[in-house]
């Protein structure tokens, strides 16, 4: 039996709806399928179709009509940075820009924990997947894919960027390019405005001070720790098993992102020493 790394990462696909429910589905290959029309997901799929309901949204004036083309990003009064989104069908679509000059679209996830690519952007940016490639594993709809977890150098949504981003390379269909998730969304507060297609992003970080170490609040401190502890944990205790059984094959795959979130542990400890995190705070 073939061993493989089990960290059950929940994609929870939020996507922002004014017209009603939104279905999500995977087929074998491990594809994420939207649609709102249940008719349209095979047979097979429908008793693990996953059912999502419209996110909270903020609603402006009149209607206007969607916008042709993403235009350029304005900042609020408020600091914010407004960016304009393209509605298709349920879903909403925002332009990101990779690495500083790779252009596509992306699904907008309010609740996914990664950013996802697909594995022929990766190939674009030119992302090498080996044996030393960590590998975490997702639980979709009906199966666990073991999916590949990289560092890419940046994101931008307008004017709002954010470096070492962690994203997933995941096979994405209906011809979205990628999905916006939490690893670039957490640095912000999000607002949709479905009305008008737009949203405004807020940057989480404000001015240091004792309550908010490096500009950032107890809860955002504490979550980062969190989630790189209980990795670490699950993580060690799957070696222990893979060990004890004798998958010696498994285990370079295993001590590999092992050592990736050590050190991503490592640097997190790092800034947090340098903003004067308290220690009760990464725990």
């Amino acid at each position: 039996m073939k061993f493989i790394i089990i960290i059950f990462i929940f994609l929870a696909v939020m996507v922002p709806s004014i017209h009603g429910e939104l279905y999500k589905w995977v087929d074998e290959k491990g594809t994420i399928h939207f649609t709102d029309d249940l008719s349209s997901v095979p047979e097979r799929h429908r008793q693990d179709t996953e059912t999502r309901k419209p996110h909270k949204e903020i609603s402006t004036s009149q209607p206007k009509e969607e916008p042709e083309s993403i235009s350029s990003p304005q900042v609020s009064e408020e600091k914010g940075i407004t960016v304009d989104l393209v509605r298709k069908h349920e879903l909403f679509l925002v332009e990101v820009v990779l690495n500083g000059w790779k252009k596509q679209h992306f699904i907008i996830d309010t609740g996914a924990s990664f950013t996802l690519i697909n594995r022929q952007t990766a190939r674009e940016l030119g992302i090498t997947i080996n044996e030393t490639t960590p590998f975490i594993q997702v639980a979709s709809v009906s199966d666990i894919i073991s999916t590949p977890l990289v560092a890419l150098g940046s994101i931008r949504v307008g004017d709002a960027e954010v470096e070492n981003v962690e994203i997933l390379i995941y096979p994405m269909a209906g011809g979205a390019d990628g999905l916006l998730g939490n690893s670039f969304l957490n640095k912000f507060k999000v607002e949709i405005d479905s009305i008008n297609n737009k949203m405004t992003l807020y940057p989480m970080k404000g001015i240091p001070s004792p309550e908010y170490p490096g500009g950032y609040s107890k809860g955002y401190w504490v979550g980062q720790f969190r989630f790189y502890h209980r990795n670490l944990e699950d993580l060690k205790r799957l070696k222990a098993k893979v060990e004890s059984q004798g998958a010696q094959g498994e285990l370079v795959r295993i001590n590999n992102t092992i050592r990736y979130f050590e050190n991503q542990l490592s640097e997190l400890e790092r800034k947090a020493s340098f903003a004067g995190v308290p220690r009760n705070w990464r725990e």
